[in-house]
């Protein structure tokens, strides 16, 4: 089946972070194989030449595609945390509503695929991954939990925010509250006697 054609509005320039965004998007949509630099001009409004104002080629602009998901869709959510000043369970419910609110891990599932057919893309997806586990583990240890079972309670939630995150959570009714549930029982504590 193939899509509509999508009309998008002309505008005169675009940053370096649109065609980066812009070429999230299209990776999500449909894949590495759609990511041309002249379907990314259209969805921008602009020409293909405008491109190389901001990149040289387009293994260039993969490039920084992965270093923006890497640092700064995985980088700032970890930023903010550490600078959250409540309690360290508190810290985890607030990364837990960011990382939902802002669609953070909305590329992760392309980026995943990507990663099967890339040695670039896979050594990036495993950098992040190791980086959100380490971090997420870190996180229930400051709630209080052993290094063991912090582990698997970080793990848990990484994996429960990507595919909440694909599953369209935020489109849904009261989703701060099904966040919520799973931010309980991520926290809740084996009390044996």
């Amino acid at each position: 089946m193939v899509a509509d054609p999508v009309k998008f509005e002309k505008r005169r320039s675009a940053s370096r972070e649109d065609w980066l965004l812009a070429t999230l998007k299209v990776l999500r949509e449909r894949g590495i194989e759609g990511v041309k630099v002249v379907a990314i001009a259209r969805r921008l409004g602009l020409t293909s030449g405008s491109f190389y104002w901001h990149f040289k080629n387009i293994q260039d602009l993969l490039d920084d595609v992965l270093n923006y998901w890497e640092q700064i869709q995985t980088g700032h959510i970890i930023e903010d945390a550490l600078a959250f000043k409540g309690p360290p369970e508190e810290r985890i419910r607030n990364l837990m509503h960011q990382v939902i609110d802002e669609d953070a891990s909305r590329p992760d599932s392309a980026v995943a695929v990507w990663a099967k057919s890339d040695a670039r893309a896979a050594a990036c997806y495993n950098r992040a991954m190791q980086r959100r586990f380490e971090f997420s583990s870190w996180l229930f240890e400051q709630a209080g939990f052993e290094r063991n079972d912090a582990e698997i309670r970080g793990r848990m939630m990484v994996m429960t925010l990507m595919g909440e995150t694909t599953a369209g959570l935020k489109e849904r009714k009261g989703w701060k509250n099904i966040l919520d549930a799973h931010w309980k029982i991520l926290m809740q504590r084996d009390d044996v006697s």
